[in-house]
């Protein structure tokens, strides 16, 4: 018997889509964090990005629980001095919805080489068009 080694030219990846209108973000997240990273697969080895394609649409719509809305904060930082900026969830979901999704899969990713790209296989939409209808259509 001999141990099966998979290489890159094996990996056959999937496009998946996923409506975020009502699911809550965090248990959204860790299945969209699932699908790029490949975890479902059986093919799936460690060292190597055997994860599918994942478009998420409806981004705004997502729910939270709690008061997230207003006491969740996004942090960033322009690299000068006095430059940290905070923005609730509230106003970053009028602002940039599709952030709201890609930091929080970004959360629960590896922090490698091979998490970075996994996660460009992510792509997500604000609304409910899905502008990579034809990438599900050469199935």
């Amino acid at each position: 018997m001999s141990t099966n080694i998979l290489s890159a030219k094996d990996i056959k990846r999937d496009w998946k889509l996923v409506d975020a209108k009502d699911q809550i973000l965090g248990r959204m997240a860790t299945q969209i964090a699932s699908m790029l990273i490949g975890k479902s697969k059986p093919s799936r080895v460690p060292y190597l990005d055997s994860g599918d394609y994942v478009v998420v649409v409806n981004a705004a719509l997502v729910k939270t629980t709690g008061k997230k809305e207003e006491q969740k904060e996004y942090f960033r930082h322009s690299g000068y001095p006095g430059g940290d900026r905070k923005e609730t969830l509230a106003k970053m979901r009028q602002k940039m919805p599709e952030y709201i999704i890609k930091h929080a899969v970004w959360g629960m990713m590896p922090k490698t080489k091979l998490g970075r790209q996994m996660i460009k296989k992510l792509y997500v939409v604000a609304g409910a068009e899905n502008p990579y209808q034809e990438k599900f259509a050469k199935k």
